[in-house]
């Protein structure tokens, strides 16, 4: 499909792959942050779609981050929607109910990393690299990165990465928890849809309240994270999915979900 500008979105079973494909270095447009904001809506609208895989087209790139001619000119106005779009485009993308993953295939630079920063697991290629340079060049991470990042590393290698300008190998992402799992060259794209392929055998309407309750950890309050579980247990009684796990493992067969 190319409805989305610089997407592909192919649906195999449950899982949803897009393919960042803006050669050659697969970067990010006001244009295509868009259409990454209205393709997760319309994953999520989708009730057949558990998860998310994203890779980058090639073998270099996962994607080297924003197009830096849109902030050429050095007006204020002029980057001010792509910036918004940025944090629109990832932050909808964080929010994604399912389970999305990150097939880091090739670099990740900027925009590129906070992409894969905001999905819920990111594999990375053992010759890949990441980094956030934004400094390097007079700006800073505007799509999430200084959050995302400082909430998966701690502020100590987060600032080494974003204050430093480090630029980090598969094995250092992985041994500081920037990434989940290394494998090798074009394994990413297969890991990722492997352990996409796990998601189908869960309950969605589980794996959306669950995810709810991770991501409240970032900056919620612990108590009321503890009161959300007991609510967000007890609201999935409301759902087809609820009884139809408990009962299929009663009955020894394969869960039928409804996402309902």
């Amino acid at each position: 499909m190319s409805d989305y500008q610089n997407l592909r979105l192919e649906i195999r079973r449950h899982t949803a792959l897009v393919t960042i494909d803006n050669p050659p270095a697969n970067t990010w447009t006001r244009d295509s942050l868009k259409a990454l904001a209205r393709l997760v809506a319309d994953l999520d609208a989708n009730r057949e779609v558990y998860s998310l895989v994203i890779t980058g087209q090639g073998q270099k790139f996962f994607s080297a981050g924003a197009d830096l001619k849109q902030f050429a000119s050095g007006d204020k106005e002029a980057a001010r929607p792509v910036a918004e779009a940025f944090g629109e485009a990832f932050e909808a993308l964080s929010a994604f109910r399912g389970v999305s993953i990150a097939a880091i295939n090739g670099y990740a630079m900027g925009g590129g990393l906070e992409c894969a920063l905001a999905c819920d697991i990111r594999i990375i290629e053992e010759q890949a690299q990441v980094a956030l340079p934004e400094a390097t060049v007079g700006l800073l991470p505007c799509g999430g990165g200084t959050q995302n990042l400082t909430a998966l590393v701690g502020e100590g290698w987060a600032k080494r990465l974003i204050l430093c300008g480090e630029r980090i190998d598969a094995q250092t992402a992985l041994r500081i928890g920037v990434v989940e799992e290394v494998v090798p060259t074009g394994g990413a794209l297969e890991a990722a849809l492997a352990l996409a392929a796990k998601v189908d055998r869960q309950s969605p309407s589980s794996v959306a309240a669950s995810k709810k309750l991770i991501q409240h950890t970032r900056d919620g309050h612990p108590a009321r994270g503890l009161e959300l579980e007991r609510e967000y247990f007890l609201q999935l009684f409301d759902t087809q999915d609820q009884v139809e796990g408990v009962n299929a493992f009663l009955e020894k067969r394969p869960p039928q979900w409804k996402n309902a």
